[in-house]
């Protein structure tokens, strides 16, 4: 239970780093007329959608285990839950699910888009979003402890 709960927390850095790579240079080819390319901004966009899902399943395994995630609201009720446990309980998880969904929309766009500049577009207004919200929702106050 400790190593899922570790894993999730220490390959949430690595997502996150991914996931500014990707937005940074979705923005920089959008607003810079790139040509949209295989071998580097199509793979750290892939690169980005793949370590974000891994991320989900790991989080979700950790909220059906953990005493923090299911098991909190099993026992309290969402009325007893205090905003720490209502954050990690509640908001967490299901911000997140959106966030990864808009990444994985994102993507999807992406993919149907012929032109460059759409391709860049796509994924960093989506990419852009789901990270915004990545980060909405972070325990902060538990990740520097």
């Amino acid at each position: 239970m400790e190593i899922v709960k570790n894993l999730h927390s220490y390959f949430a850095y690595v997502v996150l780093l991914i996931l500014i790579l990707a937005v940074l240079n979705a923005f920089t080819g959008w607003f810079g007329k790139r040509e949209f390319r295989f071998d580097k901004d199509l793979r750290v966009s892939l690169f980005a959608l793949i370590l974000s899902h891994i991320q989900l399943v790991i989080g979700l395994i950790l909220f059906f285990v953990s005493a923090n995630g299911l098991k909190a609201i099993q026992a309290l009720g969402m009325g007893g839950l205090n905003s720490a446990a209502r954050l990690l309980a509640v908001e967490h998880p299901f911000v997140n699910i959106l966030a990864i969904a808009l990444i994985t929309v994102g993507w999807s766009r992406h993919k149907k888009k012929m032109e460059d500049l759409a391709k860049f577009k796509s994924i960093a207004i989506f990419y852009g979003l789901g990270l915004l919200l990545i980060l909405s929702r972070i325990p902060w106050g538990q990740w520097f402890n």
